[in-house]
């Protein structure tokens, strides 16, 4: 498993004005992008090749993961040597490159134009705003699960059924607790139809079979190519398994979920930690242990 994808074309429309300038996978927690967080999860799975998907208009993601010159010999000059440290660790986390996805077509239309780049293997895809924090990051049990299981293999939780219609919900067979054989997935489906309460998150570890699945696909809901269409005819010919993943799992393509991962993010550090930590009890905040 050599490379992943990050589908990062999508206008942001939930977090206007900021990504009226920049894209919302720049949106820091503290001070380091949610997309950095995913690809250093990446890396850490011993993934080498990151390729991002973005859209005209989004050139501010690759000059995050390239050099700076200028900025460089600045810091140099002042012998600011851990701010230089920082500043280069993002542009040494892995090879990543940059594919442009001229209209948005769909999601499933983001994976199939990166085909050419990632070539006839299997690959990991994760969606750019999407985090799971664990003793595990959420690529890495996707990838221990493939190597276990075989075939493909998509990352999911637990939902409550009133929320099914907000996520793509899994059909299948169980298998243990957390696994099942997938069936189908049914997008955004209402309550009283949705086939389980395990929703698709996070991503997925494909078979390179998937880009001839989505080259054919015919547009769907909204008239757009979705991947969990094809994942569904993928299911039928080959192996597909879901598993729920350990760890908390933050939507920070989600105003709601951004906050939480930004609040959680600081509290963990040491720098952020103790100050914040001491704001939030003198407004009046109590840690959940003690309420």
């Amino acid at each position: 498993m050599r490379t992943a994808v990050i589908p990062a074309g999508g206008l942001g429309t939930r977090f206007l004005p900021f990504t009226r300038a920049l894209p919302k996978e720049l949106l820091p927690l503290v001070d380091t992008p949610v997309i950095d967080h995913v690809v250093s999860a990446c890396a850490a799975a011993g993934i080498e090749r990151i390729v991002v998907v973005g859209a005209p208009g989004k050139g501010t993601l690759e000059a995050y993961f390239s050099p700076s010159p200028r900025l460089e010999a600045r810091l140099v000059a002042e012998g600011r040597s851990e701010d230089l440290e920082r500043l280069r660790r993002a542009q040494a986390l892995a090879e990543v490159v940059f594919v442009e996805q001229p209209e948005a077509k769909g999601n499933g239309h983001a994976v199939l134009v990166a085909r050419e780049a990632v070539g006839d293997e299997p690959f990991a895809m994760l969606w750019g705003d999407n985090l799971v924090v664990g003793a595990s990051s959420g690529v890495a049990q996707l990838v221990a699960a493939r190597e276990r299981l075989g075939g493909s293999v998509a990352a999911a939780k637990r939902v409550p059924r009133e929320l099914a219609g907000r996520y793509g919900i899994f059909a299948g067979k169980p298998v243990d607790a957390r696994t099942i054989r997938v069936s189908a997935v049914v997008e955004k489906p209402a309550p009283a139809e949705a086939p389980s309460d395990l929703a698709s998150v996070h991503g997925y570890v494909l078979e390179p079979e998937i880009f001839g699945l989505l080259a054919d696909q015919p547009p769907g809901r909204g008239g757009e190519i979705w991947l969990t269409d094809a994942v569904t005819r993928l299911a039928a010919t080959a192996p597909v398994w879901a598993i729920v993943l350990e760890g908390r799992d933050y939507d920070a393509g989600d105003r709601a979920g951004y906050v939480a991962a930004f609040v959680d993010t600081a509290l963990e550090r040491a720098d952020t930690g103790p100050a914040l930590r001491q704001h939030l009890q003198d407004a009046g905040w109590r840690p959940p242990a003690a309420r």
